[in-house]
């Protein structure tokens, strides 16, 4: 606990294969996202990391052994693990060299890969738990290792170029066709059976598959014996991913769609898609236990998030929020010309709001339009304690899925017709426009909030339509999009590439277009810029440029210094960061309007109870079974 703040991102609890009793989860430890063991038998917890900095990467094998990622302030480390009821911490694979953390797989006889980045290439390094590594394979650029066979006899990688099935011996076994006529295609990993047959050629676990065709995703899967299958009766037109169930040829659908979720259950063999019923809002993960036990992590944005076991296993606790959450909710859908944009509003108690906007007679309300990140992201139906503090506040809280988020299909996500981020700040300002003519909001206080490619936007809002914004907060931005792409990480520029068509030497109208950094001299709202010294993603030196452009043109603003990388686990500085922008906004979008005379210094309205519910801070990314939506594959690269 950091001042009654929970520094950490709810996740689903990873199960032991061979004792469901037997759980690993991340939780708040003082102030730091760590790692702990859960014994649903006893329901007691152990805490097995104590890092400085934090941990967010671990889990549980077969053999009950827990692993974690130790990394530096710049991503870079080793993987290590202990017995369940704890032990000495021992190597993951001896004689691994550092590196960024691409993927760890365990097979049922303790067969260990691991995947390692070091800017350059993704390396797979293979070996018995705890013994000497050899090196597998070498794969130029991004590439995420998604899963072992049972038996060890396969293993699978996702990457730019599509899917590749290797051996133990590095000999590649398949490359499922994915690009082009067949559509893009990504891994979720093995089927947990097989027989361990050490040429894969005997071995019946299937690889399960999610191919991008026809504007929609539909599930896949490969056998060595029969090749690739695309399952064309499953097919779903916004994003999902998806686990295999214990036991038989099922697979437990989770399915994004315009901010919330649903569940399915696909029968690969009968050929049928069943809903599972779960409560309204977002499930942020489920998976199927032993003996068909659903455990699912549910939220909405009224409801902080709650782990649930359809068999009443006992799973860890989760810290909540004392009393009801603040805020009214609402969707509000406005016209644009790809198609309506969907935004959540969250409204202050004190609006007096009707439910009927065109009937509304209460003052509207300052707002803050919190700006999600990515760009393959998208705000949803969820509980978060920046939009609690802020509607706490007395804010109005505006979550924009503007063009190019997940959660609306693969025809939003391409939709980028006015070019890299102006398209997005076209969507901000008419979303402005409409919550202003529904009298919602006051025209004369809005804010922008975002982190990453959030902070970018509103950077990029602030600078090309000046007018509309009455301030902003940037937490670790892009600001310069030339600079970002020759500083950033391989992953990122590759990213970059693909959403300008080319480098900044091939096209550097398009970087220059969409770059903050050009019109910085055009912002007139005070501003708020928080980065971070150690930031891979976002680097520091473009975003010290940007602040030269603005003390060059005048413009009013406050830069805040962290000091770790972009995805920081230690909650001080996200509660640093929480803390001053709340501030920040409160003066700017309640003091006097532009051109009166300044009145009395003013407290923020902030109430102390509503600043224990900051959920958001350390995103769990977990390369051991990553199985977020589509948009957030490691192989699709975002910065946050």
């Amino acid at each position: 606990m950091t001042g009654g703040y929970q520094v950490y991102r709810a996740a689903l609890p990873e199960v032991c294969a061979a004792d469901p009793a037997r759980m690993v989860f991340t939780a708040d430890a003082d102030g730091r996202c760590e790692v702990f063991t859960w014994d649903a038998t006893v329901r007691r917890a152990r805490q097995v990391t104590r890092r400085p900095r934090g941990t967010l990467h671990g889990a549980i094998d077969r053999d009950a052994h827990v692993w974690w990622f130790d990394e530096d302030e710049h991503g870079r480390g080793r993987w290590w693990f202990q017995p369940f009821t704890g032990g000495a911490d021992r190597p993951g694979l001896t004689g691994v060299p550092p590196g960024l953390p691409r993927g760890l797989a365990v097979s049922d006889h303790g067969t260990v890969a691991l995947a390692l980045g070091d800017g350059r290439a993704t390396t797979v390094h293979l070996g018995p738990r705890g013994g000497a590594a050899r090196t597998v394979a070498r794969i130029p650029g991004h590439a995420t290792l998604t899963g072992i066979t049972p038996g060890g006899g396969l293993l699978a990688l996702s990457g730019a170029g599509g899917v590749t099935v290797l051996t133990p011996a590095g000999t590649v076994r398949a490359v499922p066709p994915g690009g082009g006529d067949t559509g893009r295609l990504w891994s979720l990993g093995f089927a947990p059976t097989g027989t361990g047959d050490p040429t894969g050629a005997g071995d019946p676990t299937e690889l399960l598959l999610v191919r991008e065709r026809d504007d929609h995703y539909v599930l896949s899967s490969w056998r060595p014996a029969t090749g690739t299958v695309t399952h064309d009766w499953c097919a779903f037109d916004t994003e999902i991913t998806a686990r295999w169930e214990d036991g038989g040829r099922t697979v437990l659908v989770r399915q994004d769609r315009h901010g919330r979720s649903a569940l399915h259950r696909a029968d690969l063999t009968a050929r049928t898609l069943t809903a599972v019923p779960t409560p309204a809002g977002t499930l942020l993960d489920a998976a199927t236990r032993r003996r068909g036990d659903l455990h699912y992590l549910w939220t909405a944005t009224g409801h902080p998030p709650r782990l649930c076991s359809t068999h009443g296993t006992p799973l860890p606790p989760l810290p909540t929020v004392a009393g009801r959450v603040p805020g009214t909710q609402r969707d509000v859908w406005t016209p644009g010309p790809d198609g309506p944009v969907h935004t959540l509003l969250s409204l202050p108690d004190d609006t007096g709001d009707t439910g009927a906007p065109e009937r509304a007679t209460h003052a509207p309300a300052p707002a803050v339009f919190l700006v999600h990140g990515g760009p393959a992201d998208h705000d949803r139906d969820a509980y978060d304690g920046v939009v609690h503090s802020l509607v706490a506040s007395g804010f109005a809280v505006a979550r924009v899925n503007y063009r190019g988020s997940t959660g609306y299909g693969p025809r939003w996500r391409r939709a980028h017709g006015r070019g890299v981020g102006l398209t997005q700040v076209d969507d901000l300002v008419s979303v402005r426009a409409d919550l202003v003519a529904r009298r919602l909001i006051r025209p004369d206080a809005v804010g922008l909030w975002g982190t990453s490619w959030g902070g970018y936007l509103v950077l990029l809002a602030l600078g090309t339509r000046p007018g509309l914004w009455r301030a902003g907060v940037a937490v670790k931005p892009v600001a310069d999009c030339a600079a970002a792409h020759r500083t950033t990480t391989p992953a990122l520029r590759a990213l970059d590439e693909r959403l300008f068509g080319g480098t900044p030497d091939e096209v550097p109208e398009r970087y220059a277009r969409s770059s903050p950094i050009h019109y910085a001299s055009e912002v007139r709202a005070p501003l708020l810029v928080a980065a971070a010294t150690h930031d891979a993603k976002c680097p520091p030196g473009q975003v010290r440029g940007y602040l030269a452009a603005l003390r060059a043109a005048g413009v009013r603003h406050e830069a805040m210094w962290l000091d770790s990388g972009h995805d920081g686990y230690d909650g001080g500085d996200h509660v640093a960061v929480l803390r001053r922008a709340v501030v920040f906004l409160d003066h700017e979008l309640r003091g006097p309007a532009p051109g009166t005379a300044p009145g009395p210094a003013r407290r923020p309205r902030t109430p102390r109870s509503a600043r224990s519910g900051e959920q958001r801070t350390a995103e769990r990314t977990t390369e051991r079974r990553t199985t977020h939506a589509e948009g957030h594959h490691p192989q699709r690269p975002a910065r946050g």
